[in-house]
């Protein structure tokens, strides 16, 4: 098992890359769909809405030369770049809600798959769900007080038509105010519809290219979140996915602390059934406590899961890639982002250490 640490796009320099080297880890997961600097199209919506967030990425960060050039200077600092960690929202929100630019927009990440293979990254991770990562708020509910996110049941309101996973894609469509229509009040059968038409379309692609496609469990793990349905809440919807293709590239990334959170099914024994069908790409690795829809995430030796319980069953079961920290609570000294990280890569370095020997 390696360690590895995921990082977000305005936390791409050598600096952090050294932090994540020096706090024990090997292996970089990185998320490209960090906020951009506003186009002028976006402008008018963001002054009106200022607290929207737009996906407008700069397509230059999405092109084999781009690839090619991070791997680079991670590999300089004694590092592997593992994983690309999400689709830009603004390249396929057309395949999430069937739109009339769906098949432009799967040439396009046929094309972004292409180019990872070309430059020697081996996984895509993604989500299948138009509401994204909703609803969490920040309290001190974390030994000592320490800031973490939490999920208790907040009033769900749908999603306005231009948006998807939180972020407007089209401004001139978007009304925040006066909806023109709302997005994804479709049936859970049409959502796994459309999760099959994906994979069966992009999956020879992932083959050819090298590329494992790694999908994230629905967090919060609902049958619903504001009005769209969800695929991976519950602990049998994973195999539903699996049976789609048989293909290797047909993986997962399964996250700890989202199964754990789950109303139905056994943390253990979901990550034992998964890692023996040797299709799990990477692991996140977070505590939590409570499940939806109430539940809290907490530092990784404090929740309700036994981290160490779920490390031997994944040696058990000859599970070698990457593990990285998921979310961690904030400390009160220092700055918050990498004193969290680097106490969770301390305490999952050490752990992995003592299981692998063992």
């Amino acid at each position: 098992m390696k360690l590895g640490l995921a990082l977000p796009k305005a936390r791409l320099t050598a600096d952090d890359f050294r932090f994540a080297r020096q706090a024990g880890a090997t292996h970089l997961h990185v998320n490209l769909t960090e906020p951009q600097p506003v186009t002028e199209r976006m402008r008018a919506s963001r002054e009106r809405y200022p607290k929207t967030v737009h996906s407008d990425p700069n397509e230059a960060d999405w092109t084999y030369e781009a690839f090619r050039d991070l791997r680079k200077a991670v590999n300089d600092q004694d590092l592997i770049l593992d994983a690309i960690t999400g689709f830009e929202p603004a390249h396929w929100h057309d395949i999430l809600l069937d739109g009339p630019c769906r098949g432009e927009q799967m040439e396009k990440l046929k094309t972004i798959l292409r180019d990872m293979g070309r430059a020697g990254i081996p996984i895509m991770g993604y989500n299948f769900t138009i509401a994204g990562v909703w609803g969490r708020e920040a309290s001190t509910v974390s030994r000592a007080g320490a800031r973490s996110p939490g999920f208790h049941d907040p009033p769900q309101p749908p999603i306005p038509n231009g948006m998807v996973w939180n972020r407007v894609y089209d401004p001139d469509l978007y009304d925040e105010e006066n909806p023109k229509g709302y997005a994804g009040q479709i049936t859970h059968e049409e959502q796994w519809r459309r999760l099959e038409a994906f994979l069966l379309e992009i999956l020879p692609v992932a083959e050819e290219a090298g590329v494992k496609l790694a999908m994230h469990p629905d967090d919060p793990p609902l049958p619903t979140l504001r009005g769209t349905p969800r695929l991976i809440y519950g602990p049998d919807h994973y195999q539903r996915m699996l049976d789609i293709h048989p293909s290797p590239s047909n993986a997962m990334n399964t996250c700890v602390g989202t199964m754990a959170e789950m109303a139905e099914g056994d943390v253990y024994e979901m990550m034992d059934r998964y890692s023996r069908t040797g299709r799990i790409a990477f692991v996140h690795f977070r505590n939590v406590r409570g499940k939806v829809p109430h539940y809290d995430e907490v530092f990784i030796d404090e929740g309700d899961v036994d981290m160490i319980r779920i490390l031997r069953n994944l040696k058990q079961n000859n599970f070698d890639g990457v593990i990285t920290p998921d979310h961690s609570p904030s400390f009160a000294i220092g700055t918050s982002w990498y004193t969290g990280k680097a106490f969770t890569l301390g305490w999952l370095n050490a752990a992995i250490g003592i299981v692998e020997a063992e």
